[in-house]
């Protein structure tokens, strides 16, 4: 089969595509359809539950909470199609904002430098573990989950502190609006526009799907898997340093506890958005979907007063559920 022909078979799998006769029931059967379903219908319950759920505030709430997170999504769509994935991000997060709070606090350098260090020690970190496992090859849940250590303690015993009172220039990034539109929002859905797009359409980006639903066969077909890894590994290190670094300029301060959790909460956005973790399925479009459903039912507990330690329980058991239903799809077609 010849790579082209495998990487859209993935990709079709993935939701995309399908004769125009079957348009229609090729729109119903995608999980994206679903997810948007399940969307209007927990939006219409919670709109007679709670007058304050619609308001215009509140939904753009709701869309800045989900900016941060589908930001880091999209590069981890990309690494569970293409059969890995990254536990990670939230260190990156954390230690590309403080890194780049502390070039504009104590080396007092311009904006765009500073961003570009924490942006650059992001897409290092990915590097690394990118490395490692194609290179190397160590498995990805090891690698990731000793990387996540290795930051975030490696950001306490650094640094150790927050750094509040960034400059304004600065947090305009992430406080900023546009026709009423916070920044992040508009950052947030510029790449998951462009994200998709590649994803869909770039060869490049395709064989992912190739490469997640069968290595071996990748490697017969003449994909670089090593390369390619690498790459996936990279690019989600900068996608995360940069929800990092727009996650600072929003709150106006780096905290050394910025990003934790938010690893699980990809993770859980992603595959109920149709990611399998065993690779070769998925799209930035459902990840978002997912991202949204996810904040749609932690905002729904907050304003029915539920206690926000109920949250953690939530994502826990949504996340559990999520793999299941993967797995179990898994066994019947199989």
């Amino acid at each position: 089969m010849s790579e082209d022909g495998a990487a859209a078979g993935g990709a079709s799998r993935g939701g995309i595509g399908g004769p125009p006769a079957n348009i229609l029931v090729s729109l119903t059967r995608a999980r994206e359809f679903m997810i948007v379903v399940v969307i209007v219908l927990a939006g219409g319950i919670m709109t007679f539950l709670s007058p304050h759920f619609l308001t215009r505030d509140n939904i753009l709430a709701l869309l800045l909470s989900v900016s941060f997170e589908s930001i880091v999504a999209i590069g981890m769509t990309v690494l569970l199609i293409s059969g890995g994935f990254d536990l990670s991000v939230g260190s990156i997060a954390a230690v590309a904002g403080a890194v780049t709070a502390i070039c504009l606090k104590e080396a007092e350098a311009p904006v765009a430098v500073a961003v570009l260090a924490g942006l650059a020690l992001g897409t290092l970190i990915g590097l690394a573990n990118g490395l490692i496992i194609a290179k190397i090859g160590i498995n990805p849940f090891i690698t990731t989950l000793g990387m996540m250590s290795i930051v975030r303690g490696a950001l306490l015993v650094t640094i150790g502190r927050n750094v509040p009172g960034l400059p304004e220039s600065f947090t305009w990034i992430g406080q900023g609006h546009c026709v009423g539109i916070q920044h992040p929002i508009i950052i947030a859905a510029v790449l998951v526009a462009a994200g998709d797009l590649l994803l869909r359409k770039s060869r490049f980006f395709r064989q992912n799907y190739y490469l997640g639903g069968n290595e071996k066969a990748a490697i017969l077909s003449g994909i670089a898997v090593d390369r390619l890894k690498i790459f996936n590994y990279a690019l989600a290190g900068l996608l995360a340093a940069l929800a990092g670094v727009v996650m600072t300029a929003r709150y106006g301060s780096a905290s050394m506890q910025a990003g934790t959790g938010l690893e699980l909460r990809v993770i859980s956005a992603v595959i109920i958005g149709g990611a399998s973790l065993q690779g070769g399925e998925g799209t930035i479009l459902g990840s978002f979907l997912g991202s949204l459903l996810m904040a749609i039912i932690l905002n729904s507990l907050t304003l029915l007063g539920v206690e926000a330690n109920w949250s953690q329980l939530v994502i826990g058991t949504t996340l559990l559920l999520a793999v299941l239903v993967d797995t179990l799809g898994k066994r019947r077609l199989g």
